[in-house]
């Protein structure tokens, strides 16, 4: 672990000089600026919600408001030519401009990057494991990889399906506040069965141990993520909890779930509006912003697994009520 921050720390000091002359490289214009403390701020945010169960949108919320980056103006280049979110096509004649706002939320998938490759890292051996059962060495790590991917399978086609749906309904504060509320409700339910089969033996469960239909059924529960401010986290780890496993081992399967979906989002964010993003906000706050989410989501992961060995899902619970009040009042206020 400490090598692993080391190695982080390293890269993003190098980073720095790259990074303090973006403001004189850049061709002037009306693009926008992303300062060194805002790429840090959503860095953290990203790193150390994505994988903590208290809803990573709603803090990205909160976050780009402070920062002012929901303006929803249209971007233009140095040569005052249109940034492209979907460029026109014949399904989308006008096309879809870029703004800040959109620039902002494909930054922050797209950084996801760093958050991945923490993980990636610190349960290494875990997939090596899966690599070894790829070619008949490890019966466990192939059950594994089989748990993975069944229980990726229904968020993926509901996601693929819905999408425009959840685009359009779903996006808004409202939707938001009421999946932070309804998702602490069910983990405290879940919390409260957990504690009612503490004696059973199925909580020695491995994420290998779950059959085809557990597995299943931790990802139909990853379907609520798609409701944002649910926290796909969350929902991973509810449907652990009732497939059996214990919360260390219920956090550690949600990690390995949310690696394809994850890597997934920022591969296909970054495909359509990553060089965009990146004319807007330049490469090295992305570079910066990944390290730091990184870090931070290695610290994360480290917590909430020997966190929720003795305490469980309960404070996460309350904390997310909270936030939901918070956010509630502040964009009422404003």
């Amino acid at each position: 672990m400490l090598r692993f921050l080391l190695i982080l720390g390293t890269a993003w000091w190098l980073s720095l000089p790259a990074f303090s002359q973006t403001t004189a490289d850049k061709p002037t214009g009306p693009l926008a600026e992303l300062s060194a403390r805002d790429a840090v701020i959503l860095g953290i945010v990203e790193g150390v919600t994505e994988f903590l169960p208290v809803s990573s949108t709603g803090h990205l919320i909160i976050a780009s408001h402070a920062l002012g980056l929901e303006k929803e103006e249209p971007l233009l280049d140095a040569a005052g030519d249109p940034l492209w979110y979907k460029k026109p096509s014949a399904q989308h004649p006008e096309g879809v401009a870029l703004t800040l706002k959109l620039a902002a939320d494909t930054y922050t998938v797209v950084i996801q990057a760093g958050a991945i490759a923490a993980v990636v890292l610190i349960y290494w051996g875990q997939l090596t494991g899966i690599l070894r059962g790829l070619i008949g060495q490890n019966s466990a790590g192939l059950r594994l990889l089989r748990n993975i991917i069944v229980a990726c399978i229904p968020a993926v086609l509901l996601g693929l399906t819905a999408g425009n749906f959840i685009d359009e309904y779903l996006f808004s504060i409202e939707a938001v506040v009421a999946a932070l509320v309804s998702g602490s409700v069910l983990m405290l339910a879940a919390e409260r069965w957990r504690k009612q089969q503490r004696a059973s033996a199925a909580s020695r469960l491995e994420p290998s141990d779950l059959t085809i239909r557990q597995a299943f059924g931790i990802g139909l529960m990853q379907c609520f993520a798609l409701w944002p401010g649910m926290s796909r986290s969350m929902v991973t780890m509810v449907g652990g909890y009732f497939a059996g496993l214990s919360p260390a081992r219920s956090a550690e399967f949600s990690f390995l779930v949310g690696l394809p979906i994850l890597t997934g989002a920022a591969l296909l964010k970054g495909y359509k509006a990553g060089p965009a993003m990146i004319q807007v906000f330049g490469t090295s706050s992305v570079i910066l912003g990944s390290l730091v989410a990184a870090i931070s989501a290695a610290l994360a992961v480290k917590f909430l697994v020997n966190y929720l060995a003795r305490h469980g899902l309960g404070v996460f619970a309350v904390y997310r009520i909270a936030l939901a009040l918070v956010i509630g009042a502040w964009f009422l206020v404003n």
